[in-house]
């Protein structure tokens, strides 16, 4: 499991609005990946306006935000321009970036068990490191946890 300290894994991805979101582009920049499970739920919802409204204070700080989610870009741009996200927005359709993370994990709803993302986050360090790891976080709490850490 990654843990506070281990180098972060690379990822290249392609991200809303045609961008592609990679570590090599965030190379001596300090970093936030958070892992939601699907755009335009309620909690995600909630969990990004949170994000959207601190960014200045987040970017101020020298953090850059980056959501990732299992959904297709498609979705991921549905989702941004409804709710007017500004920040960085990831699709990790095959999972390979949370299985990196350890946020691709067994859960189970009225006794059945599937896999799905883990709703955490990752503060990346500017040397390319673990900074500090947040697990089932709640999405009303999400940003005001970064801007701490900040």
């Amino acid at each position: 499991m990654i843990a506070v300290g281990d180098r972060a894994p690379e990822f290249d991805l392609p991200g809303a609005g045609g961008k592609r979101i990679s570590a090599a582009l965030l190379r001596g920049k300090r970093y936030a990946l958070y892992f939601y499970p699907k755009a335009d739920t309620s909690g995600c919802t909630v969990q990004a306006q949170g994000v959207q409204e601190n960014l200045s204070a987040l970017q101020k700080a020298g953090i850059t935000v980056i959501g990732v989610s299992p959904d297709p870009v498609k979705k991921l741009d549905a989702f941004a321009a409804k709710f007017g996200l500004t920040f960085p927005l990831a699709s990790d359709a095959d999972q390979s970036l949370a299985r990196a993370y350890d946020a691709w994990v067994e859960k189970s709803m009225y006794g059945r068990k599937y896999m799905g993302m883990e709703r955490s986050t990752f503060l990346v360090g500017a040397d390319g490191s673990v900074e500090a790891i947040w697990r089932k976080v709640k999405p009303a709490e999400h940003a005001a946890l970064l801007l701490k850490a900040a």
